[in-house]
């Protein structure tokens, strides 16, 4: 039997969070509303009982610095405990051959909750049909989706912009195997009169099936060629790297040139960028932005949206696993 995640419908209690499929604008702005309380915890360092008892399982397929990361430091300052998973491929029975559904099922004994990170798109579905008595948290599950980094990826726009609705942005890089890219869009397409152009090489680009996807899901899509068809004054730019690790044989001949080839510098953000764009990177970066670019007040991946990650994982893990 097909296995679907439950709308939020309001209410996050309990549920799988495995997809923005899942969510609504109303769903959105309620753990908005939250993750500012959130924040205000974490700057001033309040101590807080939130999640006091609760223990989550963080389960990680797939190397992660800032989703592993703040998730974990998300529990903890909420007063949780976390059981840090990374690679069980060679550091728990999954190196004996234990299969996915038994290993969801052991951690669930254990946990509260278990957020996952895997290489093969679809996995987090497979752990949610499999968990029995604990909600499964996707954390990106290989080129399908990453929701919570769409979550934050919103929350700075948002916060930047004031809106998420009669956006421009400008999204470069790998855009076939971007789960990052293909998350964002469905979060943007949410909401109302938003345009997003399209930058990658040839070999990256979005695939047919999704820019029809998301182009009758009401964004509209445009694909340009290179940097001078850039709009001017954008609202934001979102620069992606070429995932060496997903690349087919062909294209991985040429990844030295793939990865650079579209490159954020200081010429560039002078010819194109309004003094209200930002600058954004779900990270890590590997030669795609000039470290010139860092300062600019007009750059966040290292500020705000790499913060909010911590914040609205924050407010979502205390949605899902709230005691009342």
């Amino acid at each position: 039997m097909s296995f679907e995640p439950q709308k939020i419908n309001g209410k996050f209690k309990g549920k799988d969070i495995i997809s923005l499929d899942q969510f609504s604008p109303k769903d959105i702005s309620i753990l908005f509303k939250l993750t500012k309380k959130m924040k205000t915890i974490a700057y001033n360092a309040k101590p807080s009982s939130v999640l006091s008892g609760k223990i989550v399982t963080l389960l990680f397929y797939e190397p992660s610095s800032r989703t592993f990361g703040s998730f974990g430091a998300s529990v903890k300052q909420l007063g949780g405990q976390t059981v840090d998973i990374l690679n069980p491929q060679v550091f728990s029975s999954v190196s004996k051959g234990e299969s996915l559904e038994d290993t969801i099922r052991v951690f669930e004994a254990y946990s509260d909750a278990i957020v996952i990170r895997h290489s093969v798109a679809g996995t987090a579905k497979i752990a949610a049909q499999a968990a029995k008595f604990v909600p499964i948290i996707n954390a990106g599950d290989g080129v399908g989706e990453h929701p919570t980094q769409t979550l934050l990826d919103l929350y700075t726009i948002q916060e930047k912009e004031g809106k998420l609705d009669s956006l421009t942005g400008v999204m470069v890089g790998d855009l076939l195997n971007g789960r990052t890219v293909h998350s964002l869009l469905k979060g943007l397409s949410l909401y109302k009169k938003n345009t997003v152009y399209l930058l990658s090489p040839d070999e990256l680009k979005l695939s047919k099936e999704d820019f029809q996807k998301f182009s009758s899901s009401g964004v509209k899509l445009i694909e340009i060629e290179s940097e001078k068809e850039i709009p001017q004054d954008a609202n934001f730019w979102y620069w992606t790297r070429v995932q060496k690790e997903r690349l087919q044989p062909q294209s991985l001949k040429n990844y030295e040139n793939l990865k650079t080839r579209f490159i954020v510098n200081k010429d560039l953000v002078e010819k194109k960028a309004g003094k209200k764009t930002i600058i954004m990177h779900p990270l890590p970066r590997v030669g795609e932005i000039d470290p010139e670019i860092d300062e600019d007040p007009r750059a966040v991946y290292l500020s705000s949206q790499v913060r909010n990650g911590m914040y609205v994982r924050m407010a979502l893990l205390s949605l899902v696993l709230k005691s009342s």
